[in-house]
């Protein structure tokens, strides 16, 4: 497509780094303007009616702890733009077989009563994460740089480069709050005996406990319609419907900032150096995910009734359960028994089903590009802890990884973190650092394959633009991204 227009900066992608680049580029009074191939916004951000009409679905995220903390994202006025966040009584619920549920509070202390013997474990370790989250996931969620808060940082990395196997077993002596913190530890998508599976179930949760686990009214799409409003306030356009796929066809900029993993890039931008591009070229696409949204006619029926309490719920037994389920998706193996990530967002926000109905979500992790139907275990999972689940089915709709491929091209082969999570990819996001601006002038990424990686937070386009306005602003600081240009880490 050809465009003269000319801009400050252009964006390709709206997803939420590629909105919260957009947002912090406008606010500092540059003319921005955003591509997207979709006919709206969000990228990971998109509600539909997968199923019946009146059944709103997320299709990607749908719980946003790192958007209720992110450092950039919470001094955004979004709640004026429509942005209401809905929390559950209980961030999360954790079932058992024995018909009980460890449960995740927004209170700690209730947290802890609710672990018996770990309790004051449970308390040690979370307690001054939790107190001091924000200054926690201001230094954590950021490129290299020396920490604003060493002591606070280097205590949390003491912990965090544990596996979260071994720092389960390591804190807690009894069952639940291994079970807890396994599924916890889950969201690293790493196997759970991998050094550093441990920072990520750190970080959601110390999120539970200060800033909730909450779902948007009436659907993840909230979140980027709202980034979108306020981009439009302060001047920003945002151009739906145009499938951007070399930048030689975008408008004149200054800036081009691209919210796209490696392979993408490499197809879209002509003239990099050969050996910029056989470094991009070995990126490696972490594992897929296969998910299921359902209608049903009424709320599950949990076993355990503090379910209900929760927006998300995990699905996987104790912590060997979990560790199996997880350790095999690496090697190619499809989990039998899979661990499992459950949201019911009716229960707590009406306007996503009709009156007395629900809908309901899950997904599991499979290997990247993975072809098998996940359907039938991901039920017996839900069914194992709430015995009559299937019978409230009304209709379900399956995503296997290359559907999630076709609807946000970010997801390579189902993969919906931008990237295999390894401990040399956490260090290098949180440690060491990886830039951001690209061999090509003007050229920049700021998608979830850069620091400080995968999550609903922005933190990856906002440190971009950073970077492009340091470059504008003629400032020579010594930044990392200043010294060296965007390597993803392998």
């Amino acid at each position: 497509m050809e465009d003269s227009r000319s801009f400050d900066a252009v964006v390709v992608g709206s997803g939420p780094n590629g909105l919260a680049a957009a947002v912090k580029l406008a606010q500092e009074g540059l003319s921005v303007a955003v591509f997207e191939s979709r006919a709206t916004v969000g990228g990971g951000l998109y509600t539909a009616e997968l199923t019946l009409p009146g059944f709103h679905h997320d299709v990607f995220s749908s719980v946003h702890p790192l958007a209720a903390g992110s450092p950039y994202l919470r001094t955004l006025p979004l709640a004026d733009h429509g942005l209401e966040w809905v929390h559950s009584p209980a961030p999360l619920a954790h079932p058992l077989d024995d018909g009980t549920a460890v449960m995740l509070e927004r209170s700690l202390e209730a947290t802890a009563q609710n672990l018996g013997q770990d309790a004051g474990a449970y308390r040690r370790l979370v307690e001054s994460r939790a107190s001091h989250f924000d200054d926690l996931a201001g230094d954590v969620l950021r490129p290299f740089g020396l920490p604003s808060h060493p002591v606070l940082f280097a205590g949390f990395g003491l912990r965090a480069i544990y596996s979260a196997a071994g720092l389960a077993q390591a804190m807690f002596g009894g069952p639940r709050a291994r079970a807890l913190f396994a599924g916890l530890g889950a969201h690293s998508i790493m196997p759970l005996y991998r050094l550093g599976s441990a920072a990520i179930g750190l970080v959601m949760c110390a999120a539970g406990h200060a800033v909730g686990w909450p779902i948007a009214r009436g659907g993840s799409q909230g979140i980027a319609d709202s980034l979108a409003s306020y981009l439009r306030s302060l001047g920003g356009e945002i151009i739906a419907g145009a499938e951007i796929n070399v930048v030689d066809g975008l408008p004149k900029a200054r800036a081009i900032l691209l919210d796209v993993t490696p392979g993408q890039m490499l197809r879209m931008v002509n003239g990099l150096p050969a050996a910029y591009r056989r470094k991009m070229g070995k990126h490696r696409y972490g594992p897929g995910a296969f998910k299921v949204e359902w209608a049903l006619d009424g709320p599950i029926p949990w076993k355990s009734t503090d379910c209900r309490r929760a927006a998300t719920v995990h699905l996987g037994g104790m912590l060997q359960d979990v560790v199996r389920a997880e350790s095999g998706i690496w090697g190619g193996r499809h989990a039998e028994k899979p661990f499992v990530f459950l949201t019911q967002p009716s229960l707590f926000d009406a306007t996503r089903a009709p009156e007395g109905k629900h809908v309901a979500g899950a997904y599991c992790h499979v290997p990247n590009g993975s072809t098998v139907d996940m359907t039938d275990a991901i039920e017996a999972q839900v069914e194992r802890f709430a015995p009559g689940f299937r019978d409230r089915i009304i209709e379900r709709h399956r995503m296997p990884p290359a559907e999630l491929e076709r609807l946000n091209a970010n997801c390579v082969g189902g993969d919906i973190a931008g990237g295999r999570q390894t401990l040399r990819r956490l260090l290098q996001t949180s440690l060491r650092g990886s830039p951001y601006a690209t061999p090509a002038d003007g050229i920049y990424v700021c998608s979830s394959s850069t620091p400080p990686g995968a999550g609903v937070h922005g933190m990856c386009g906002y440190h971009a633009a950073a970077a492009v306005l340091r470059r504008f602003s003629g400032t020579r600081r010594r930044e990392p991204e200043e010294r060296a240009v965007w390597e993803p880490p392998i």
